[in-house]
């Protein structure tokens, strides 16, 4: 015999708790519309605009002691109610601490006593006025003098949440998670200083944080399929950004900034894994008169600082490989690699010889197969198996098109990738600051978008104009949100607070 969601409701005589487990969640939803209208038919507002809290649950928690007879207001979520006959009482969740109120017969009003017992479920937001008090048990209670509805809820708080298999309800209700889920919670709440401990690695070191367009008519920055869209104003088509600015905050160089940062969002018309997200959080940042190797140091020690101040070490399991983001950090070369495990030169073979080798080791190609993509492929089956934290060195030029050549090999960029995990989880360059070489790459990758690789990057002549006007050698560094979810073991999604689900059929 199966039976639907468990509930705590309160029966009709309203001095005992029952556990139903046959009402439909339209039939609970009946019952709280009709304690609705009792609520507004004792002439009590169930939606006020103004709580009349005072204290949050943590500070009366904290404070207990010394509050005496002191009157306070508490204010929160009812999680959980019960009692019988002349007593109840009710579990209140602020977002700060659990604290218990309790509502009893001759010190609470009776009339307030009365409705509380009639109308109140797990779920709705009430505030209630009265004193610390200690129950038999030994619990900081609030005995309650008076209470008032801020809002009720309609809808249950599922008892049966823990131990749910449906991975896509979960994500598309995941206020309920969240509610229902400290592990869940305090996630949330280390992505937030994940991201407040980089912005003040940045602004100690002088950084200035800017901001960028996130529409733009030529996108451009990385190699991804970018969103349309149309812009009715203006009449053009628009694209949405494919990276964290990164033409612009170098325009931002060219205009005197000698370092600027940003963090916001970025958005890839591309395929979803876990590890690839179209609609994410990326930090960027530029700094002159820096290089990569200079940049490689600064790379470690924001690491560092963002692991040390987010989860207070420095050591991560991450699926099957173990990273210890406090030792030295060793090098790759990318060709010396891909050299050894396929028998190919990434500078000097040809383009059938890549995809052959890139074929032979499992890829799958679109209608367009070329060198480059070939290449780029090849490697990642090498980065699987590296457990990091690496820097990976000597990327050929042609699969960096906006970074400098290294200056004791002209077909390498001098570019650094960090590797952990057996994925990329950061990306840096010294920035190609020559208007004629960046005019020829970007030539060269229109030439790959003509030919039918739609994530090619576009030539864009106005930040080539913008070049021309000088801009200083510089190091640029990118980092996604990916970092975050690798540090906290989970995809990609799951460690966004509202991932993209394709709309539910009503």
């Amino acid at each position: 015999m199966s039976f639907g969601p468990l509930y705590l409701l309160r029966n009709n005589a309203n001095d005992v708790v029952v556990l139903l487990a046959a009402m439909s969640e339209s039939d609970i939803r009946g019952e709280r519309l009709k304690k609705l209208e009792k609520l507004k038919a004792a002439g009590v507002e169930p939606y006020p605009s103004h709580s009349a809290r005072d204290t949050s649950n943590a500070q009366f928690l904290a404070g207990f002691e010394a509050l005496g007879a002191k009157t306070v207001t508490l204010a929160g979520r009812v999680m959980s109610v019960r009692g019988q006959g002349g007593i109840m009482f009710a579990d209140l969740f602020d977002g700060t601490a659990r604290a218990q109120a309790v509502f009893q017969k001759g010190e609470t009003d009776d009339d307030a006593f009365s409705l509380f017992g009639e109308t109140v479920d797990a779920g709705d937001f009430i505030e209630c006025t009265g004193v610390a008090y200690t129950t038999k048990r030994g619990e900081k209670s609030l005995l309650a003098k008076s209470w008032r509805m801020l809002s009720k809820s309609l809808l249950p708080i599922p008892e049966a949440w823990f131990g749910l298999k449906d991975e896509e309800k979960i994500l598309r209700e995941r206020y309920l998670d969240i509610l229902l889920n400290p592990e869940v919670r305090a996630m949330f709440e280390r992505r937030a200083r994940f991201w407040q401990s980089a912005r003040e690695f940045y602004l100690s070191r002088g950084f200035l944080e800017v901001e960028t367009p996130v529409l733009e008519t030529t996108p451009g920055g990385a190699d991804a399929r970018p969103f349309v869209t149309h812009h009715n104003a203006l009449d053009l088509e628009v694209y949405l950004r494919i990276c964290g600015g990164e033409l612009w905050q170098k325009k931002l160089l060219i205009a005197g900034y000698p370092k600027v940062f940003e963090i916001g969002r970025v958005f890839r018309n591309e395929g979803q894994s876990r590890e690839h997200l179209q609609d994410y959080t990326q930090l960027e940042s530029y700094e002159a008169f820096a290089d990569a190797k200079s940049g490689m140091r600064f790379l470690q020690e924001l690491y560092r600082h963002i692991a040390k101040e987010t989860y207070g070490r420095y050591t991560f399991e991450i699926r099957e490989h173990k990273v210890d983001l406090a030792e030295e950090w060793p090098e790759i070369d990318f060709c010396t690699a891909i050299q050894k495990e396929f028998g190919i030169d990434p500078l000097s073979c040809t383009e059938d010889e890549a995809v052959q080798a890139a074929k032979g080791a499992g890829v799958t190609f679109g209608d367009s197969p070329n060198k480059a993509r070939a290449v780029d492929h090849l490697w990642k089956k090498i980065r699987k198996g590296i457990s990091g934290p690496a820097f990976l060195r000597g990327v050929p030029v042609y699969l960096s098109p906006l970074a400098k050549h290294m200056p004791e090999n002209s077909d390498k960029a001098d570019r650094v990738q960090i590797i952990m995990a057996g994925s990329e989880v950061g990306n840096g360059y010294s920035e190609l600051n020559d208007p004629q070489d960046q005019f020829a790459r970007f030539a060269e990758q229109q030439a790959l978008r003509d030919a039918g690789d739609d994530e090619a990057q576009r030539l864009d002549t106005e930040y080539v104009r913008a070049l021309e006007h000088g801009m200083p050698p510089a190091f640029g560094f990118g980092v996604s949100e990916r970092l975050f979810a690798f540090l906290e073991n989970r995809p990609a999604h799951e460690a966004q607070l509202f991932p993209l689900l394709r709309p539910k059929e009503q």
